[in-house]
C-alpha cells in the first residue's frame, strides 16, 4: 500500500503544476471547438494514470482513453514478473518456464526485449534488464521492511554476488521468425522495470497523436508524455518536477521543485524518495546499480527530457546511477536529449537545453 500511495503522489505532479482538473466529466470552453477532458484510473504499473486531452466531444475523448486504457492494461499484463495470468506468456510465465524449452509470447513483449537488446547498450552498462535475480533479493527485503519494519535489514552480499553470475543478457535468445524467447542460463530472471512503464506510455501516446485527438498529455506515474500542444493558448503543457524531499504532492502546495514546458516530448524521472526502506537509519532505494549490486547515493533525482517515453525511460535509471559530473557528460553527448538533476544539496542542474524548458530559468 505505501507503494501504491506514493505512486499515486508522482501522478498528481502534472495536475497540480498545471491546474488542471481531476474528474473525467469536467471540460472547459476553449478558442476552437474543441474541449479539454481529463480522465486518471489505476490498477496497472502500480501507479495511476492520467490523460488529459482536447476532444470536439466527451463521447470522443471517452472512446479514446478507454482504448488507452484498454493497451495499458494488455501491457501491464504482459510485462508482469509478479503475477500469472491464465493462458498468457507474460515475463512472470518466462521468468518461471524460458530457461526450459523456448517460450512463444505475444508480439509486444517480444518487440520490448528486442527493444532493449538494441538499446540497453546504450546505457554504459548502468541498465541491465536481466539483473533480476538480483533485483529480487532487493524486493523481497524491501518487501519485509514494509511489513516489519524492525527487521529491516540488507540482502546479503554472497547472495547478491551469486544472483549476480546469472545477469548475461546475452543469454537471452530471440528468435525472430518464431517469436519465441529462451534462457540459455536457466537461473536467469528478466526485471523490465527500468523500461516498460516508459515503453508503454510511448506506445500508447503513438496512438492518440494519430488519433482524433492528438493533443493531449499522458502522465503514467512520473512517466509524462506530451502530445501536440494544449488548445487554450499556451504552446506547452507544465510538467512540475517533485521535490525530492516531500513525499506527498497535493494540488497547490508548494511541492515542485521547478517546472519544464514540453510539447510532443516526453519527461521521466528516477529518484530516491519513492521505492525505498531504511536500514539502521540508512535509506535504500529501488535502484541498484549492476557494478556494486547496491543502490548508489550520487543524486536525488533526475529527469531526462527527450520525445520517445520508453528511451526516457532507460535513460532516467541510467543516468541516475551515475555521479552527476559523468551523467552530465552522457547526457551531453546525446543527439535530442536533455536533463535535469536535483542533487543531494537540493540544488538543482540542468543540460543548456534544459534550461529553455525550465519555468526557473524562464522567469528570471
Amino acid at each position: 500500500m505505501k507503494r501504491r500511495i506514493l505512486s499515486i503522489a508522482a501522478a498528481l505532479v502534472i495536475l497540480a503544476a498545471a491546474g488542471f482538473p481531476f474528474a473525467r466529466a469536467e471540460s472547459t470552453e476553449q478558442h476552437t471547438s474543441m474541449r479539454k477532458y481529463s480522465y486518471m484510473f489505476f490498477g496497472t504499473f502500480d501507479t495511476a494514470i492520467t490523460i488529459i486531452g482536447f476532444a470536439e466531444s466527451k463521447t470522443v475523448f471517452d472512446e479514446l482513453t478507454a482504448k488507452a486504457e484498454q493497451m495499458f492494461n494488455e501491457y501491464h499484463r504482459q510485462f508482469n514478473q509478479y503475477y500469472p495470468y491464465e493462458g498468457l506468456h507474460n515475463l512472470y510465465y518466462l521468468n518461471n518456464n524460458a530457461g526450459k524449452a523456448p517460450v512463444v509470447v505475444q508480439k509486444e513483449l517480444f518487440d520490448l526485449l528486442s527493444w532493449c537488446k538494441t538499446n540497453q547498450p546504450k546505457t554504459k552498462g548502468r541498465v541491465n534488464i536481466a539483473l533480476g535475480t538480483v533485483l529480487s533479493l532487493w524486493h523481497d527485503e524491501r518487501e519485509n521492511a514494509e511489513m516489519h519494519p524492525d527487521r529491516a535489514k540488507l540482502p546479503e552480499m554472497e547472495h547478491l554476488l551469486e544472483a549476480a553470475k546469472h545477469t548475461n543478457f546475452d543469454d537471452v535468445v530471440l528468435d525472430q521468425d518464431k517469436q519465441t524467447v529462451f534462457y540459455a542460463d536457466p537461473l536467469l530472471k528478466l526485471d523490465l522495470g527500468a523500461v516498460a512503464k516508459g515503453y508503454a506510455t510511448e506506445l500508447v501516446s503513438q496512438y492518440l497523436l494519430h488519433s482524433p485527438m492528438p493533443n493531449f498529455i499522458v502522465n503514467a506515474g512520473g512517466n509524462v508524455r506530451a502530445g501536440l500542444p494544449p488548445l487554450d493558448g499556451r504552446d506547452a503543457w507544465g510538467i512540475g518536477i517533485q521535490d525530492p524531499d516531500v513525499s506527498l504532492v497535493l494540488p497547490g502546495g508548494n511541492d515542485i521543485i521547478d517546472v519544464l514546458y514540453l510539447s510532443d516530448m516526453s519527461s521521466v524521472t528516477s529518484g530516491d524518495y519513492q521505492r525505498y526502506f531504511t536500514v539502521d537509519g540508512v535509506r535504500y532505494h529501488h535502484l541498484v546499480a549492476p557494478d556494486t549490486l547496491m543502490p548508489p547515493s550520487y543524486i536525488r533525482s533526475v529527469t531526462i527530457i527527450t520525445q520517445d517515453s520508453g528511451i526516457a525511460d532507460l535513460l532516467s535509471t541510467a543516468v541516475f546511477l551515475m555521479p552527476f559530473e559523468e551523467g552530465y557528460a552522457f547526457v551531453e553527448s546525446l543527439p535530442d536529449v536533455e536533463a535535469l538533476w536535483v542533487l543531494n544539496d537540493r540544488s538543482i542542474k540542468m543540460t543548456k537545453g534544459a534550461e529553455t524548458l525550465a519555468r526557473s530559468v524562464r522567469e528570471k
